[in-house]
């Protein structure tokens, strides 16, 4: 398995790059999320990577972040969801944006990625649902009603999910809706 590349970035064609290590040319595709925030050409470049071994190819996925290469890996775990699709949902929402949507089991947020339609969505919220809370890194903010009203409150007033987790992460847990948000606004003006 290659785990993680390091070398000068010598092409760039989204979605896939190509990194020069040691002499030796490695085409990956990486999520678009990943893409935008490369070096230019020439620039040395470090990559998670993830390795697909198919009878007709074998397919290197690269990621800026080891949070991303987990989200990816379980992804394609879940029946239907092949790499094309992991890659791009994972290019169409941040790591934050997609434990929200499954944490509040919101699949219009997944649906607005293209390829991924009502039933895809559907089935990723079902089957993420639980698996999410057991990937290393991930926060689930709604195990309660409370937070995940208190959350969706501070979506809709325009703090990003990373605000927003970050806010109601500090308040103590089991507090009244209103309270929470409240309390939260206040830490957020702070910022």
């Amino acid at each position: 398995m290659i785990s993680r590349l390091h070398g000068i970035l010598i092409e760039k064609q989204p979605p896939t790059v190509v990194i020069d290590v040691q002499g030796v040319g490695y085409d990956v595709d990486v999520p678009m999320s990943t893409f935008y925030g490369l070096p230019a050409t020439g620039q040395p470049v470090t990559l998670f990577t993830h390795l697909v071994v198919r009878e007709d190819a074998h397919l290197l996925f690269g990621f800026a972040t080891d949070d991303e290469r987990r989200l990816f890996r379980q992804l394609v775990r879940i029946t239907g969801i092949g790499a094309r699709t992991a890659l791009s949902l994972l290019s169409g929402m941040s790591v934050d944006d997609l434990y929200a949507a499954v944490t509040l089991q919101d699949s219009a947020r997944l649906i607005k990625v293209p390829g991924i339609g009502k039933k895809t969505a559907e089935r990723l919220l079902l089957e993420l649902k639980d698996k999410l809370a057991l990937v290393p890194g991930s926060v689930n903010v709604a195990a309660s009603g409370a937070s995940g009203d208190a959350l969706n409150a501070l979506l809709s007033l325009g703090y990003n999910d990373r605000e927003a987790r970050a806010a109601l992460a500090k308040l103590e847990p089991g507090m009244v809706v209103q309270d929470a948000i409240r309390q939260a606004l206040r830490l957020l003006s702070k910022v």
